[in-house]
């Protein structure tokens, strides 16, 4: 899976990084889960969370450290991942593009905050929004509930999904 070009959008599925047995196995894992939303939300949330991964993976250099752009029901999945062992050492290693173990540490937002301080925090979050469209096109209505940044400029700065797509050119960040 290790490629060193890539056009919006031709980044791998879900079910491609993760196989379709297990990406079968996470999904069902959630939606049985005491009140889950429905399969198809639950696909999407695997699906942000590779794509997550994906980004953590292909851009070590500059997103490695950072704290956790995504809600807590992505990091859930990703801690499910991470206990299949085997699974996620090949994910990892063999299908993800950075081809090395991605390893989790949980932080808070508060601990998180106290050490870089707001302006830092808000350049860490802003940061991924043009590697994620670069890697996966624009974001659609299906990402937005799962990224907090994302989430935080639609919801309460009114920015449409295309405007937050195209935040690079807003944030001054290097796409």
């Amino acid at each position: 899976m290790h490629t060193d070009t890539l056009t919006p959008g031709n980044a791998p599925t879900a079910e491609e990084l993760l196989g379709a047995a297990l990406h079968a196995e996470v999904v069902r894992h959630f939606a049985e889960l005491p009140d889950a939303p429905d399969t198809a939300a639950v696909t999407y949330q695997v699906r942000e969370c590779l794509r997550y991964l994906y980004l953590v993976s292909r851009h070590p250099d500059r997103l490695g450290g950072l704290f956790l752009p995504v809600e807590q029901d992505i990091d859930e999945i990703w801690h499910y991942l991470i206990l299949q062992t085997r699974e996620y050492r090949e994910l990892c290693e063999q299908r993800l593009p950075g081809g090395h173990f991605i390893h989790h540490r949980s932080i808070s937002y508060d601990a998180y905050q106290a050490d870089p301080g707001r302006e830092t925090a808000a350049e860490e979050a802003l940061r991924w929004i043009p590697l994620y469209t670069a890697a996966f096109g624009p974001f659609d209505a299906d990402a937005l509930p799962h990224w907090t940044v994302v989430r935080f400029l639609h919801d309460q700065l009114g920015l449409s999904l295309a405007e937050i797509s195209d935040v690079d050119a807003v944030a001054g960040t290097p796409a």
